[in-house]
């Protein structure tokens, strides 16, 4: 029996708040039985996933979607399970509850937050508190108390150096590699680790110290087009790799196995590097562990691309029998609040003799982790400052009394001057003498950091967050492909979904465009501002290396954007010619997204079933003066 809160659906209840025990389960432990269970098999699932809306339901009018309450009951009688990840949604209200208070629908973040909202408020909290006892103004906003937790430093060291010699600098940059390399289930018997300025640098510095000059060959498996991946391919053809990337079919997007196997198992020496990410971050396509174990036997080395990997996805059995030479992440502060961060690469002991210096003698990318500058280290370290520049001053001044051709005793001059440096040495050493305890009192206060984020993830585990984000992530895909245009010019259905559809096994991320009624495109990019001024962050990217076929007229014309030729097309096998991919918009679910998350993007797409609603948004925007979308 379903308890009166999952029936009524009141407004606690699509968070995921209901207590376990109206399902039958009072302890903690049957969670974790039920979800691991593989009762619940693919069949079942694609099953109630088929009624997680309504049976063969079609909507062709945004007003006749059914009400967010209504919608989750719904679903949650399809995937009762889903309230068994109830914990999410209490970590949500408790540790990051300005998602629900700015009503911000956050899907355009990859990687993993170090920190909580509240946890960063709570700092704050401290350094406003500090801030108000000290001499200095006191501060009103939080953005003046300068950035929480720490701060990042430019080093100016090789890659090769760096892995080899360099030891943490501080407590706080060995204690934050520690508790990272655990979250990542990474040995530190196994690997060294160095902090990047981002995912884009620790890509650039591996390919700089790289070996293609004698490895010559770049092998990618990316369907759409990522910055940092392109960043290193850029600095490896300067050392004269062969670029080549998978291939993937259409519109499934899957991997075209005997093409890759094919570039994989080549004859040639010295093959080069396999850069491989499990899953694709833009369609959520996922791939198997066995190209990775295949690359390795074949004498590739690999790079395993972890940014778009979840929480605990890390502590698969597979990642913890194949183990790549190198490995990159990435990490912010605080989920929604804080994007600023660090990339992560990871070099297999190993395999750091296979690395060369560059060209240049030091790496630009690498980075240390310092503590935060607190406001109170501010104030006294200002106030210090001021006393020894007063005091020059006043000593240039005493100097300047004396004027060249004045007829003053030059000895009496002499000893004005050596009176008044004695005077500024005894400044400067009571000076230090104050600021060394005060330094050190400062440093005693600061507590040692609690790694919230990543406990969050840990607390919740690998099942109940994979299970979670498959309940939501294909139920988003349902609903976004029942919706219909009710006059329709040529049958085009209003959203296109690129990649898998609604599958077990597939990732936390859909790739989509949006048609009018005529059969037209929405400009991905408008799409994207319009989610925006509706508080939903979306991205927006362009699908690449994608096969073809000619007997696929139809999925051609939707894509008008591709570059066709006899017997089939690559898209993107090109970078100079223009056009050469499919734009989309993407949207990417994390542990902390909910129900009402995705509903709320269903019920912004299902606003472009109105043929006016572009020009509506145009002339809203104008009435109001703000600056005008152009479309």
């Amino acid at each position: 029996m379903y308890s009166p809160c999952i029936r009524e659906s009141s407004e606690v209840c699509f968070h995921g708040c209901c207590p376990t025990t109206f399902l039958g389960l009072s302890e903690p432990q049957t969670t974790v039985t039920s979800l691991t269970s593989a009762a619940v098999s693919r069949y079942d699932f694609e099953v109630s996933m088929a009624s997680s809306i309504y049976p063969n339901s079609q909507f062709t009018n945004h007003e006749s979607l059914p009400s967010l309450h209504e919608s989750f009951s719904n679903f949650i009688k399809a995937f009762p399970q889903y309230s068994l990840t109830e914990k999410a949604d209490k970590i949500r209200q408790q540790e990051y509850y300005h998602l629900s208070l700015s009503k911000h629908v956050c899907l355009d973040y990859i990687g993993h937050g170090l920190f909580s909202y509240f946890q960063q408020q709570s700092q704050y909290s401290q350094a406003s508190s500090s801030a108000s006892t000290s001499t200095s103004p006191p501060l009103h906003s939080s953005a003046a108390f300068g950035t929480p937790f720490f701060d990042i430093s430019y080093r100016s060291v090789s890659l090769t150096s760096q892995l080899q010699y360099a030891a943490p600098e501080s407590d706080l940059e060995n204690n934050i590699q520690k508790r990272i390399t655990a979250f990542m289930n990474i040995s530190e018997d196994d690997y060294n680790m160095v902090f990047t300025a981002n995912q884009s640098s620790a890509f650039k510095l591996l390919a700089d110290s790289y070996p293609f000059q004698s490895h010559r060959n770049l092998l990618t498996v990316y369907d759409y087009e990522n910055e940092a991946v392109r960043v290193m391919i850029e600095s490896s053809k300067k050392k004269g790799a062969q670029v080549t990337s998978a291939e993937f079919s259409w519109p499934s997007l899957r991997i075209q196995s005997g093409k890759l196997q094919k570039k994989i198992a080549s004859k040639k020496k010295n093959r080069g590097l396999f850069v491989f990410p499990l899953q694709s971050r833009m369609t959520g396509a996922s791939y198997s562990y066995f190209w990775m174990s295949m690359a390795q036997e074949n004498g590739w080395h690999v790079l395993l691309d972890a940014t778009a990997l979840g929480p605990k996805d890390m502590e698969t059995l597979g990642l913890s029998l194949f183990k790549p030479d190198f490995l990159i992440c990435s990490f912010f502060k605080v989920f929604d609040e804080n994007p600023s961060g660090f990339g992560c690469l990871f070099v297999k002991k190993s395999s750091i003799s296979v690395l060369k210096d560059s060209n240049t003698s030091t790496s630009v990318g690498i980075v240390k982790l310092v503590p935060a500058t607190r406001p109170s280290q501010q104030s006294e370290e200002s106030s210090m400052a001021d006393i020894e520049a007063e005091s020059k001053a006043n000593l240039e001044l005493s100097d300047a009394d004396v004027l060249p051709g004045s007829s003053s005793n030059p000895m009496l001059i002499s000893q004005q001057v050596s009176s008044k440096t004695s005077e500024l040495h005894e400044i400067e050493e009571i000076a230090e003498k104050q600021k060394a305890p005060e330094i050190e009192r400062s440093i005693d206060r600061i507590p040692e950091l609690e790694y919230r984020g990543l406990d969050h993830a840990d607390s919740l585990g690998l099942i109940l967050i994979s299970a979670r984000a498959r309940y939501l992530i294909n139920w988003l895909v349902n609903a976004l492909t029942s919706l219909q245009h009710p006059h329709s010019e040529n049958g085009q259905p209003p959203i296109s979904i690129y990649g898998p559809k609604v599958k077990f096994d597939r990732g936390p991320a859909v790739a989509f465009n949006v048609f009018d009624w005529k059969g037209d495109k929405i400009d991905p990019a408008l799409v994207q501002k319009l989610a925006d001024r509706n508080n939903i962050s979306l991205s927006y990217g362009v699908l690449q290396n994608i096969w073809l076929r000619d007997k696929h007229g139809e999925e051609r014309r939707w894509t008008l954007e591709t570059i066709t030729g006899g017997g089939g097309s690559i898209l993107n096998e090109k970078r100079e010619k223009p056009h050469s991919g499919i734009s989309v918009v993407t949207a990417a679910l994390g542990f902390l997204t909910n129900f009402e998350d995705v509903y709320r993007l269903w019920s912004f797409v299902s606003r472009f079933l109105d043929a006016d609603f572009v020009e509506k948004e145009r002339w809203r925007y104008t009435a109001l003066n703000q600056k005008i979308i152009e479309v």
